[in-house]
């Protein structure tokens, strides 16, 4: 007896079958991977205006009450308050026994990580009582955050929102 060999191959309802499988499997998983990045930027933007909150809080602690930024009110000067040493009066320096407070950052200012303005490091000055009327006025993309230097409230500098539609300033 003669035994015919024959190669197996896929049919094209076959072939079909598996495309549509792996098109409903890329419908679900795509959705689930773009939320997992949002929500990343959103634990991220929360630490890092934990991380601004808790220094300027520590900066006004030992500096009896006086808010970093002042008395120039420039974004320089807040920066430099929160990231190099000072001493009681808020003079920036390093003279050992004088200059003792600080650094409460470590490093450097930290970027937004959402909105327009992702990635940027600089800071509006403003007095406003409510900081979010300074987010609305300002059409700067190069800032990412807004500073009442009369308060010590930070805020992001940006009006987008996050997935249960709160905008990223009230956080």
């Amino acid at each position: 007896m003669k035994r015919e060999s024959r190669a197996r191959a896929f049919s094209l309802v076959e072939l079909v079958i598996v495309v549509v499988i792996i098109g409903v499997i890329a419908a679900i998983a795509v959705p689930r991977i773009s939320r997992g990045a949002r929500g990343a930027g959103e634990s991220a933007l929360r630490g890092s205006l934990a991380s601004l909150r808790n220094s300027i809080d520590m900066y006004a602690a030992e500096h009896s009450g006086n808010w970093p930024g002042t008395p120039e009110n420039t974004e320089a000067k807040l920066i430099e308050h929160l990231t190099k040493k000072t001493d009681a009066s808020g003079a920036v320096g390093t003279t050992a026994g004088t200059h003792i407070y600080g650094p409460y950052l470590r490093g450097s200012f930290p970027p937004i990580p959402v909105g327009p303005n992702i990635g940027e490091k600089g800071v509006i000055m403003s007095t406003a009582a409510d900081l979010t009327t300074a987010v609305d006025e300002t059409t700067d993309t190069t800032m990412g955050w807004v500073y009442n230097y009369q308060t010590g409230d930070i805020i992001a500098n940006t009006d987008d929102e996050d997935e249960k539609t709160n905008k990223y300033y009230t956080y």
